[in-house]
């Protein structure tokens, strides 16, 4: 692998990892129904630019509908989920708890799509399960009722991605597929409109007591326009150039830049329970990913 093809691998992790800082930003300010649908809709302006700047033909071959019920599966509820998870939770749990996204996937692939569950696969789904109860029991925050429904909806997310990514291959990957930055595109707008009915109703019943200043817009941008439009784009790059075997690599990155970041620019507090519960996920990740199924994408939040 060429040296800018590492490079771009530790940014991407990088961006993704960021995406929990400025969901942690904004979140409390707004609330988690404002935060997630500003950043579906931020991303989905930011890729039919990009869509234009390439005169991308606006084609779904006949798959517009799966591509938005897909949208909401794969985008619009992790969205809302993590939003959630940032009123209570630190960045660095959170970007953690998304690596459980191919335990999850494995899991359901045995249990809803025929997948043969091997040893290994089994274990990694064990000791990831087992890695989130060490960081949600021992990490620097009290277990608490807030802390473990910030938790499961971390893992309600994750469970999203999972069956977003089989039912991907079911809907998309037929016939000749679907542009990918096209479905991207298409599955932001799904998201868009999921959020949109959720969002008036929150503005209805209870508007944010204050829009916030320019960190939280900043937040916002950064969430919508680098976190999700622009890492899509690098993602893709990087699996042309590298293969999906490789770029799996970001997986494993993207909880320290998590981390780092929470601890760098929101001074969360550092704990031994991140070095415990985060190895034994990273250890679970090494042991479903080692066969490698080249279809499953990892995601970010």
């Amino acid at each position: 692998m060429s040296t800018s093809a590492y490079l771009r691998l530790i940014g991407l992790a990088a961006i993704w990892g960021a995406s929990f800082l400025f969901m942690r930003v904004a979140a409390p300010v707004l609330g988690a129904v404002p935060t997630a649908f500003f950043r579906v809709i931020l991303a989905g302006l930011g890729l039919f630019v990009l869509l234009l700047v390439l005169s991308v033909k606006l084609d779904f071959r006949g798959k517009f509908k799966q591509v938005l019920l897909l949208g909401v599966i794969n985008s619009g509820l992790p969205a809302l989920m993590y939003t959630l998870a940032a009123l209570v939770l630190p960045a660095g749990y959170s970007a953690i708890f998304n690596a459980t996204t191919p335990l999850m996937g494995t899991l359901i692939g045995a249990l809803f799509f025929a997948e043969r569950m091997t040893l290994n696969k089994g274990l990694g789904v064990f000791l990831g399960l087992f890695g989130v109860a060490v960081l949600t029991r021992t990490g620097p925050l009290a277990f608490s009722l807030e802390l473990l429904w910030g938790a499961l909806a971390c893992l309600l997310a994750t469970t999203c991605y999972g069956f977003a990514g089989f039912l991907a291959r079911r809907w998309l990957d037929q016939q000749g597929g679907l542009d990918s930055r096209l479905s991207a595109f298409g599955s932001m707008l799904g998201a868009s409109l999921f959020l949109l009915p959720l969002f008036a109703w929150t503005l209805w019943q209870q508007p944010p007591a204050s829009w916030g200043g320019l960190n939280v817009w900043l937040s916002l941008l950064g969430l919508g326009l680098l976190c999700t439009a622009l890492a899509y784009v690098l993602y893709f790059q990087l699996l042309s150039d590298i293969g999906p075997l490789k770029s799996m690599a970001v997986t494993f990155l993207i909880p320290p830049f998590g981390v780092f970041w929470g601890v760098l620019l929101l001074d969360e507090p550092l704990s031994w329970a991140y070095l415990y519960g985060g190895a034994l996920i990273l250890l679970a990740l090494y042991l479903v990913l080692k066969p490698a199924v080249a279809a499953d994408h990892p995601r970010a939040a």
